[in-house]
Formats: structure tokens, C-alpha cells, sequence
């Protein structure tokens, strides 16, 4: 079983930065993607960056010049810097990460989410 931690979120200022951070976490062989998703109050769950294992990046247009994916490929971890922040970036940060276990079985693990709040 796989499970996805986020950490990071928070109460930022227009303008400001926040980094979010999430863990893969259990019997894990490989990671091929992972993904940065949010979710603001009354809309549609939004893709807002992706890394693939190849290391090619991909941003929403959205956040384009302002947000930065990273990975950790050791610790199984990705990181999301987030500057110039608006208050349109408000909204529920999720992390999914797409591989395969030990088992070699498919694994598409979700985290529950970390509120990032801008606001002045």
C-alpha cells in the first residue's frame, strides 16, 4: 500500500511564497508521475503541475513563471515552491503520485490535502 503526505500549506500574503511538500510513502518500486492538484471552494479540481520520472516538468497556465515542481526521486518526494502568490491561488493543495508497488501493481495514491490560504 501506498500513501501520499502533504505538508506546507498555510496563510500567505499576495505576493508571498509558500513551499508544499509531500511524501510516497510504503512498499513503492517505482514512481512515474507525480502531480500537484488543487481545489478551490466551488470549482472543479485543478491540475496545477506534473513531474514526470524523465524529469520533464508541465505547469498550469495558471502558474506558469510563478510556481516551481521539484523532485527527490531518493526520498520520494516532490516539492512545490509557490511565489508571487494571488488570492486566486487559494485553494486545497493535493499531490497524487502514479507508479508501481513491489508487487507490481499499479498504484495511484491521493494525500488529503493541504489548505493554502492567500490573503492579505
Amino acid at each position: 500500500q501506498v500513501q501520499v503526505v502533504e505538508s506546507g500549506g498555510g496563510l500567505a500574503q499576495p505576493g508571498g511564497s509558500l513551499t508544499l511538500s509531500c511524501e510516497a510513502i510504503g512498499s513503492i518500486f517505482v514512481i512515474n508521475g507525480m502531480r500537484w492538484y488543487r481545489q478551490a471552494p466551488g470549482k472543479e479540481r485543478e491540475l496545477v503541475a506534473v513531474s514526470t520520472s524523465g524529469g520533464s516538468t508541465d505547469y498550469a497556465d495558471s502558474v506558469k513563471g510563478r510556481f516551481t515542481i521539484s523532485r527527490d526521486n531518493a526520498m520520494n518526494m516532490v516539492y512545490l515552491q509557490m511565489n508571487s502568490l494571488k488570492p486566486d491561488d487559494t485553494a486545497v493543495y493535493y499531490c497524487n503520485a502514479l507508479g508501481y508497488s513491489t508487487n507490481y501493481e499499479v498504484f495511484d495514491a491521493w494525500g488529503q490535502g493541504t489548505q493554502v490560504t492567500v490573503s492579505a
